[in-house]
Parts: C-alpha cells; sequence; structure tokens
C-alpha cells in the first residue's frame, strides 16, 4: 500500500537522510554542504522555502518529493518545480515515483498552475525513461545556467 503525506518537522532528519541518498545515487555526495539549522529553517521555518511530501510504502518511509512554487509570466500562472525525487531502491517499481509525481500535479492543479517542471541528469536514463512514461517531455531550446559562490558574491557586490 502507497501513501503520500506532507512531510512535517518531526520528519526532517528522514529528509535530510533522503537528499544525501539522492546525492549518493547522482554521484554528487561531494556537493552536499547544507548544515542542518539552516536546512530545517527553510522547510519548516515560518517563511519556508520548500516543501517535502514523503512517500511510504506499506507504513515505511521510501522516498521524498522537494519543491517549490514558481511563477510563469507567459502563462501568467504558478507551477511547481520539483527540485528533488527520491525512492529506496527496495521500493522502485513499486509506483511510489508515480505516486509522488501524482500527488504534486495534482497540487499544481490544486493551486491554479500550469507547470511541474524538473531537472534530469543527462546520464540518468533510466529517470528520462521513467518521466517519458508518465507523459512528460524535454524542454528543447533551453540550457540550465547557476551563479553561486564567488561570482554570486561578487555580483551582489556590484
Amino acid at each position: 500500500m502507497i501513501t503520500i503525506r506532507q512531510a512535517g518537522e518531526a520528519d526532517f532528519n528522514l529528509v535530510a537522510d533522503f537528499i544525501r541518498k539522492l546525492a549518493d545515487y547522482e554521484k554528487l555526495a561531494h556537493e552536499v554542504r547544507f548544515d542542518d539549522a539552516t536546512l530545517h529553517r527553510h522547510l519548516f521555518g515560518p517563511c519556508a522555502a520548500a516543501e517535502v511530501l514523503i512517500g511510504e510504502v506499506d507504513g515505511v518511509a521510501s522516498g521524498f518529493a522537494l519543491y517549490f512554487q514558481t511563477f510563469s509570466t507567459f502563462e501568467g500562472k504558478p507551477g511547481i518545480w520539483l527540485e528533488d525525487l527520491f525512492v529506496e531502491p527496495h521500493a522502485r517499481g513499486a509506483g511510489l515515483g508515480r505516486a509522488l509525481l501524482s500527488r504534486l500535479a495534482a497540487l499544481v492543479i490544486e493551486r491554479g498552475g500550469a507547470r511541474l517542471e524538473w531537472n534530469v541528469l543527462d546520464w540518468n536514463e533510466l529517470g528520462k525513461g521513467f518521466y517519458r512514461s508518465i507523459g512528460a517531455g524535454h524542454v528543447d531550446g533551453w540550457e540550465r545556467w547557476r551563479m553561486q559562490d564567488d561570482a554570486l558574491a561578487a555580483l551582489a557586490r556590484g
């Protein structure tokens, strides 16, 4: 039996553990730099920057989706950006990933939104195949860009 629920403050350690497991899977563990207090504040504080769904299989937390609201000026509507999706290896194939994405799609609609979007690592063919199987598609013509660390600080200084 699969259940999807909103994460609460008591789930913090579980969420932090899922983030680390996802980073290991993506071969990006060296990029995990959060400290618990800051992550906790941004997920469960008074001005939370993101939300988390917990997916359970037979009552056991086996995956999560971390997401936040976006806005499309072209659509004139909000959307949801899926930052992280992770399902424990033992639960893959049980429908948990689809159930998490289904709940996110429902949240987009409930909130009057237009889009559910996310990134996929270019080497993750298994993930791409799964996303295609549920009707998602690559956005042609767009590249992801990023500014962080020293470059971000320099631009902020003017």
